[in-house]
C-alpha cells in the first residue's frame, strides 16, 4: 500500500479540518498521516524521516496576506536539506490552502507549493475536477471555488472552525486526497512494472 504524507501549518484550525479532510478521502486508498508545522515553524520528532518514507507529499498552508504562512515557509526553507540530498525527488506532490475570502489570492499559495514541489522535482498533481460555475452551482457543490492546480477552501473571517470551511469545501478536499492517492498507487504500480520489464 502506497504511504501519503499531509504535511500541513494551521493558524486557527481551518485549515487543520481541510488537512483532515484530505487525509480521509486519501486514506480511503493508500495509508495517509497527517503531520502538522507547529506555531514556531517545526515538525515533530521524527517527521523529516516519514517524509522522506511516504510515496506522496500534499502541502498545506493558509493564505495569509496573499501567501503561505510563515510557519510553512520556514518548513519550505528547511527542506533544503533534502532538496540537496534529492530525497523527494519523483514523489508525487499536491497542495492546498484556505483563506477567509473567497478569492483572497489563494492561487499565489498554490503556485509557491508548485514550485517548492519542482524544486525538489516532484510530480505535481491538481484537482483533477471541473468547476462548479453554472447559473445552478450551489456554495456546497464540489470544487464551487473552481480550483485547478490545488484544492481551495474558505472560512470567513469570524467563523469557528466547527464553522468552515463550508462542507462543499471540505468534501472537495476529500476527493482530493482520494484522487492523488490513487495517482499515486497507479505511479507507483507503473514504476514497479517498468522495474521488472
Amino acid at each position: 500500500m502506497t504511504r501519503i504524507a499531509i504535511v500541513y501549518h494551521s493558524g486557527y484550525g481551518h485549515t487543520k479540518k481541510q488537512a483532515e479532510a484530505v487525509r480521509a478521502g486519501a486514506a480511503e486508498l493508500a495509508e495517509a498521516e497527517l503531520i502538522a508545522i507547529d506555531a514556531d515553524g517545526n515538525l515533530p520528532d521524527g517527521a523529516w524521516q516519514r517524509l522522506e518514507a511516504a510515496d506522496a507529499i500534499v502541502f498545506g498552508t493558509p493564505t495569509y496576506m496573499g501567501m503561505a504562512s510563515w510557519q510553512f515557509k520556514k518548513f519550505a526553507d528547511a527542506s533544503s536539506k533534502p532538496w540537496f540530498a534529492q530525497k523527494w525527488k519523483d514523489k508525487i506532490a499536491a497542495g492546498f490552502t484556505n483563506s477567509a475570502t473567497i478569492n483572497g489570492d489563494k492561487g499565489s499559495t498554490l503556485a509557491y507549493l508548485f514550485t517548492l514541489a519542482q524544486q525538489h522535482g516532484m510530480i505535481w498533481v491538481g484537482t483533477g475536477m471541473l468547476p462548479s460555475n453554472s447559473k445552478a452551482a450551489q456554495r456546497n457543490d464540489l470544487n464551487w471555488l473552481g480550483a485547478s492546480a490545488g484544492a481551495m477552501a474558505q472560512s470567513p473571517s469570524d467563523a469557528s472552525p466547527d464553522e468552515g470551511p463550508l462542507p462543499g469545501d471540505l468534501e472537495t478536499a476529500r476527493a482530493f486526497g482520494r484522487r492523488v492517492a490513487g495517482l499515486t498507487a497507479r505511479f507507483a504500480h507503473a514504476a514497479v512494472a517498468a522495474e521488472a520489464a
